[in-house]
């Protein structure tokens, strides 16, 4: 019986490839549609926008932090795709006990290829599942690292919070040319700053992500009146924080920001 290790160190065992998938991670759940499983696909939350059509095909679980456990119940899944920061510790706890959960831990580049490579072994996708890391390994190979220009990237508003340098996001931006200027912050992950640590920080650019937080044009000329220093710009939000098949569009999105 084929044994998996996931990015948590828990260990699955599947008897046969996943024929009744549940996935609670919106990006994680664009690349299983993108390796063919659409069939095999029963369950999502209400935030895997990708592909748009799949909310109104397949069962909606709940929240990534918000799962109705009854209904994953009468999906009666064999396997379950989670991720340690997109979802709780406590619902991942309760779902092990009565399901093969895969969970992931993504920081890092590296940490992304290897869960793609490991949900194509998991699904039987081998070959589609290289062709996609081919793919965004290219893509993101083909950036020109001139300089980094440092920059403070915002996910949330009231308070103001940004992506510390322990974050996935912080990895994007080193590729998209920003370094993060947060790396001097206490707290690695997301970090609180006030109006007064905005303005004192060496960041030239200030980032504004479509998500969580959905900043807008107001939220933009608001922070530049604020920071007349600095430069704000408008960024996606999915192509900085989604891991998966995504990055392949993320790539092409960051070489606007080559020549800034």
């Amino acid at each position: 019986m084929p044994m998996h290790t996931d990015q948590i160190g828990h260990s699955i065992h599947l008897a046969q490839l996943p024929q009744r998938i549940v996935s609670l991670v919106p990006s994680q759940t664009e690349y299983l549609f993108d390796l063919g499983l659409d069939d095999r696909i029963v369950g999502i939350t209400k935030f895997c926008v990708h592909p748009e059509e799949a909310r109104r095909r397949k069962t909606i679980v709940g929240g990534t932090k918000n799962l109705h456990h009854d209904r994953i119940a009468a999906l009666q899944p064999d396997l379950i795709i989670a991720n340690k920061e997109e979802n709780t510790a406590a619902d991942i706890l309760a779902l092990q006990r009565d399901y093969a959960v895969w969970t992931s831990d993504i920081i890092t580049l590296a940490d992304s290829y290897a869960m793609m490579r490991s949900l194509a072994t998991l699904t039987g996708t081998e070959a589609l599942g290289q062709w996609w890391l081919e793919r965004i390994q290219s893509g993101f190979g083909q950036l020109q690292q001139h300089h980094q220009r440092r920059a403070l990237y915002f996910i949330w508003a009231k308070p103001w919070m940004v992506a510390g340098r322990s974050t996935f996001i912080h990895q994007l931006m080193h590729c998209a040319g920003f370094a993060n200027a947060s790396d001097q912050l206490a707290d690695p992950r997301y970090p609180e700053v006030r109006a007064e640590d905005i303005a004192a920080s060496d960041a030239e650019y200030l980032l504004l992500s479509s998500e969580p937080y959905p900043f807008g044009a107001d939220h933009r000329a608001e922070m530049q009146a604020l920071f007349p220093t600095k430069k704000v710009i408008l960024v996606d939000g999915e192509m900085f924080s989604w891991y998966g098949s995504r990055m392949a569009l993320a790539a092409k999105n960051f070489e606007q920001f080559q020549n800034l």
